[in-house]
Protein backbone atom coordinates (compact mmCIF):
# COMPACT_ATOMS: atom_id res chain seq x y z
CA UNK A 1 0.00 0.00 0.00
CA UNK A 2 1.76 3.37 -1.01
CA UNK A 3 1.65 6.30 1.02
CA UNK A 4 -1.70 8.15 -0.95
CA UNK A 5 -3.42 4.77 -0.25
CA UNK A 6 -2.43 4.74 3.76
CA UNK A 7 -3.39 8.83 3.86
CA UNK A 8 -6.64 8.58 1.78
CA UNK A 9 -8.02 5.34 4.25
CA UNK A 10 -7.00 6.80 6.88
CA UNK A 11 -9.20 10.05 6.26
CA UNK A 12 -12.33 7.98 5.89
CA UNK A 13 -11.86 6.24 8.82
CA UNK A 14 -11.88 9.86 10.91
CA UNK A 15 -14.83 10.86 8.84
CA UNK A 16 -16.51 7.85 10.29
CA UNK A 17 -15.69 8.23 13.68
CA UNK A 18 -16.82 11.75 13.81
CA UNK A 19 -20.80 12.06 14.30
CA UNK A 20 -22.42 14.44 12.10
CA UNK A 21 -24.06 17.37 13.08
CA UNK A 22 -27.83 17.65 12.88
CA UNK A 23 -29.24 20.54 11.02
CA UNK A 24 -30.49 22.94 13.62
CA UNK A 25 -34.57 22.53 13.80
CA UNK A 26 -36.45 25.02 11.83
CA UNK A 27 -38.33 27.63 14.22
CA UNK A 28 -42.03 26.00 15.26
CA UNK A 29 -45.25 27.94 14.81
CA UNK A 30 -45.53 31.25 15.97
CA UNK A 31 -49.23 31.65 17.72
CA UNK A 32 -49.85 35.84 17.55
CA UNK A 33 -52.47 37.31 20.03
CA UNK A 34 -53.57 40.79 18.47
CA UNK A 35 -56.17 43.68 17.94
CA UNK A 36 -58.16 42.69 14.60
CA UNK A 37 -57.89 46.27 13.99
CA UNK A 38 -54.34 46.95 14.05
CA UNK A 39 -52.60 47.24 10.64
CA UNK A 40 -48.97 47.75 12.43
CA UNK A 41 -49.78 44.52 13.96
CA UNK A 42 -50.49 42.47 10.70
CA UNK A 43 -47.56 44.30 8.95
CA UNK A 44 -45.51 42.34 11.58
CA UNK A 45 -47.04 39.22 10.99
CA UNK A 46 -46.65 39.54 7.35
CA UNK A 47 -43.06 40.48 7.88
CA UNK A 48 -42.43 37.18 10.15
CA UNK A 49 -44.00 35.16 7.14
CA UNK A 50 -41.84 36.42 4.78
CA UNK A 51 -38.80 35.19 6.45
CA UNK A 52 -40.54 31.92 6.40
CA UNK A 53 -42.00 31.64 9.59
CA UNK A 54 -45.60 29.17 9.87
CA UNK A 55 -48.12 32.20 11.87
CA UNK A 56 -51.50 31.61 13.52
CA UNK A 57 -53.24 34.82 14.67
CA UNK A 58 -55.69 35.09 16.87
CA UNK A 59 -57.75 38.31 16.79
CA UNK A 60 -58.99 38.68 20.33
CA UNK A 61 -56.16 41.27 21.80
CA UNK A 62 -53.19 40.77 23.59
CA UNK A 63 -53.94 41.54 27.27
CA UNK A 64 -54.78 38.24 28.58
CA UNK A 65 -51.84 36.60 26.39
CA UNK A 66 -49.40 38.86 28.23
CA UNK A 67 -50.26 38.15 31.70
CA UNK A 68 -50.46 34.65 31.16
CA UNK A 69 -46.85 34.12 29.10
CA UNK A 70 -45.48 36.46 32.14
CA UNK A 71 -44.67 39.68 30.20
CA UNK A 72 -44.79 42.96 32.64
CA UNK A 73 -47.04 45.19 31.39
CA UNK A 74 -44.60 48.02 31.62
CA UNK A 75 -42.92 45.87 28.53
CA UNK A 76 -46.19 45.66 26.70
CA UNK A 77 -46.67 46.32 23.29
CA UNK A 78 -49.72 46.05 20.38
CA UNK A 79 -49.47 42.50 20.12
CA UNK A 80 -47.72 39.29 22.22
CA UNK A 81 -46.41 36.28 20.45
CA UNK A 82 -45.76 32.70 21.61
CA UNK A 83 -42.70 30.27 19.95
CA UNK A 84 -41.90 27.52 21.42
CA UNK A 85 -41.37 27.94 25.08
CA UNK A 86 -40.85 31.77 24.49
CA UNK A 87 -42.90 34.92 24.08
CA UNK A 88 -42.04 37.44 21.78
CA UNK A 89 -44.12 40.83 22.65
CA UNK A 90 -44.10 43.72 19.77
CA UNK A 91 -42.25 44.17 16.90
CA UNK A 92 -39.15 42.33 16.97
CA UNK A 93 -37.37 41.75 14.06
CA UNK A 94 -37.37 38.03 12.57
CA UNK A 95 -33.50 38.21 12.33
CA UNK A 96 -33.73 38.16 16.20
CA UNK A 97 -36.29 35.63 16.47
CA UNK A 98 -34.12 32.94 14.50
CA UNK A 99 -30.90 34.09 16.78
CA UNK A 100 -32.94 33.38 19.58
CA UNK A 101 -33.96 29.90 18.40
CA UNK A 102 -30.48 29.52 17.32
CA UNK A 103 -28.94 30.45 21.10
CA UNK A 104 -31.74 28.89 22.85
CA UNK A 105 -30.69 31.16 26.09
CA UNK A 106 -32.44 30.62 29.25
CA UNK A 107 -34.92 33.48 29.38
CA UNK A 108 -38.78 33.51 28.83
CA UNK A 109 -37.97 35.35 25.45
CA UNK A 110 -37.63 38.77 23.49
CA UNK A 111 -39.99 41.92 23.90
CA UNK A 112 -39.52 45.20 22.58
CA UNK A 113 -41.73 47.88 24.44
CA UNK A 114 -43.88 49.87 22.91
CA UNK A 115 -44.18 50.41 18.82
CA UNK A 116 -40.87 52.24 17.73
CA UNK A 117 -41.03 53.75 14.49
CA UNK A 118 -38.74 51.63 11.99
CA UNK A 119 -39.67 48.13 13.41
CA UNK A 120 -40.61 45.74 11.67
CA UNK A 121 -44.52 46.54 11.12
CA UNK A 122 -44.01 50.28 11.79
CA UNK A 123 -41.98 50.78 8.54
CA UNK A 124 -43.83 51.20 5.53
CA UNK A 125 -43.06 54.31 3.18
CA UNK A 126 -45.57 56.58 5.22
CA UNK A 127 -43.19 57.03 7.50
CA UNK A 128 -40.92 58.47 5.07
CA UNK A 129 -38.08 57.12 6.02
CA UNK A 130 -37.90 57.69 9.59
CA UNK A 131 -37.05 55.36 12.43
CA UNK A 132 -36.81 55.66 15.87
CA UNK A 133 -33.50 54.26 17.98
CA UNK A 134 -35.14 50.61 20.02
CA UNK A 135 -33.94 47.79 21.48
CA UNK A 136 -35.00 44.62 21.65
CA UNK A 137 -34.87 43.22 25.20
CA UNK A 138 -34.12 39.49 26.51
CA UNK A 139 -36.53 39.09 29.16
CA UNK A 140 -35.32 36.83 31.94
CA UNK A 141 -37.35 34.52 34.35
CA UNK A 142 -37.15 37.13 37.22
CA UNK A 143 -38.95 39.86 35.28
CA UNK A 144 -35.14 41.84 34.63
CA UNK A 145 -34.24 42.44 30.95
CA UNK A 146 -30.59 42.16 29.24
CA UNK A 147 -30.08 44.31 25.60
CA UNK A 148 -30.51 41.67 22.90
CA UNK A 149 -29.99 43.98 19.59
CA UNK A 150 -29.71 47.26 19.43
CA UNK A 151 -30.90 49.52 16.44
CA UNK A 152 -30.11 53.21 15.45
CA UNK A 153 -32.18 55.97 14.91
CA UNK A 154 -32.91 58.19 11.29
CA UNK A 155 -34.81 61.12 12.02
CA UNK A 156 -36.88 62.94 9.59
CA UNK A 157 -35.99 66.64 9.40
CA UNK A 158 -38.85 67.99 11.03
CA UNK A 159 -37.71 66.26 13.88
CA UNK A 160 -34.22 66.99 13.80
CA UNK A 161 -35.13 70.67 13.44
CA UNK A 162 -37.92 70.29 16.74
CA UNK A 163 -35.19 68.71 18.69
CA UNK A 164 -33.47 71.92 18.46
CA UNK A 165 -35.74 73.88 20.00
CA UNK A 166 -35.63 75.12 23.41
CA UNK A 167 -38.77 73.61 25.65
CA UNK A 168 -40.09 77.36 25.82
CA UNK A 169 -40.34 77.96 21.95
CA UNK A 170 -42.02 74.19 21.44
CA UNK A 171 -45.48 74.27 20.59
CA UNK A 172 -48.85 72.91 22.67
CA UNK A 173 -49.82 69.32 21.40
CA UNK A 174 -52.11 69.49 18.75
CA UNK A 175 -55.38 67.34 18.73
CA UNK A 176 -55.76 64.63 16.25
CA UNK A 177 -59.15 63.55 15.14
CA UNK A 178 -59.82 59.80 15.11
CA UNK A 179 -62.31 56.62 14.84
CA UNK A 180 -62.86 54.47 18.08
CA UNK A 181 -62.44 50.95 16.62
CA UNK A 182 -62.14 48.78 19.95
CA UNK A 183 -61.49 49.64 23.51
CA UNK A 184 -59.86 48.08 26.63
CA UNK A 185 -60.74 49.09 29.61
CA UNK A 186 -59.16 46.35 31.60
CA UNK A 187 -55.94 47.59 30.03
CA UNK A 188 -56.88 51.02 29.30
CA UNK A 189 -55.61 50.92 25.77
CA UNK A 190 -57.52 52.38 22.91
CA UNK A 191 -57.74 51.44 19.29
CA UNK A 192 -58.02 54.26 16.74
CA UNK A 193 -58.06 55.05 13.07
CA UNK A 194 -56.63 58.28 13.42
CA UNK A 195 -55.76 61.32 10.84
CA UNK A 196 -51.68 62.95 10.69
CA UNK A 197 -50.61 62.66 14.34
CA UNK A 198 -48.40 66.25 13.56
CA UNK A 199 -46.39 66.19 16.81
CA UNK A 200 -45.27 62.53 16.11
CA UNK A 201 -44.83 62.94 12.45
CA UNK A 202 -47.48 59.89 12.34
CA UNK A 203 -49.41 59.47 9.04
CA UNK A 204 -52.83 58.10 8.80
CA UNK A 205 -53.71 54.48 10.11
CA UNK A 206 -55.12 52.36 12.94
CA UNK A 207 -52.89 51.47 16.09
CA UNK A 208 -53.36 50.90 20.04
CA UNK A 209 -52.63 53.42 22.44
CA UNK A 210 -52.31 53.43 25.84
CA UNK A 211 -54.07 55.84 27.81
CA UNK A 212 -52.88 58.13 30.02
CA UNK A 213 -55.72 58.54 32.13
CA UNK A 214 -58.27 55.34 31.60
CA UNK A 215 -61.14 56.76 33.52
CA UNK A 216 -61.10 58.37 29.62
CA UNK A 217 -62.49 55.37 28.47
CA UNK A 218 -65.61 55.72 30.57
CA UNK A 219 -68.88 56.16 28.36
CA UNK A 220 -66.99 55.22 25.27
CA UNK A 221 -68.36 53.62 22.10
CA UNK A 222 -66.92 51.66 18.92
CA UNK A 223 -67.76 53.80 16.14
CA UNK A 224 -67.48 57.08 17.86
CA UNK A 225 -65.42 60.33 16.69
CA UNK A 226 -63.17 61.59 18.98
CA UNK A 227 -60.27 64.13 19.09
CA UNK A 228 -56.84 63.39 20.95
CA UNK A 229 -53.68 64.39 22.26
CA UNK A 230 -50.90 61.94 21.72
CA UNK A 231 -47.21 61.66 22.84
CA UNK A 232 -44.61 59.88 22.55
CA UNK A 233 -43.60 58.38 26.24
CA UNK A 234 -41.01 55.79 27.24
CA UNK A 235 -41.34 53.87 24.07
CA UNK A 236 -45.59 54.07 24.41
CA UNK A 237 -47.72 56.32 22.08
CA UNK A 238 -49.72 57.73 24.91
CA UNK A 239 -53.23 59.60 24.60
CA UNK A 240 -53.30 62.46 27.29
CA UNK A 241 -56.29 63.76 26.55
CA UNK A 242 -59.39 62.56 24.57
CA UNK A 243 -62.50 64.44 23.94
CA UNK A 244 -65.49 62.69 22.36
CA UNK A 245 -66.90 64.21 19.06
CA UNK A 246 -69.97 61.90 18.41
CA UNK A 247 -70.61 59.19 16.20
Amino acid sequence: MNRRETLLRACAALALAVPAIPALAAPPLVEVWKDPNCGCCQDWVEHLQAQGFKVKVHDVGNAAARQRLGVPAALGSCHTARMGPYVLEGHVPAADVLRLWRERPKALGLVVPGMPIGSPGMDGPEYKGRRDAYAVLLLLADGQTQVFQRYPGRPTQAQAGARARTVSQEPPIPWTEAQVRRIDREAGKLTLRHETIVNLDMPPMTMVFTMADPAQLDGLQPGQRVRVQVVHDKGVYRVLRLEALGL
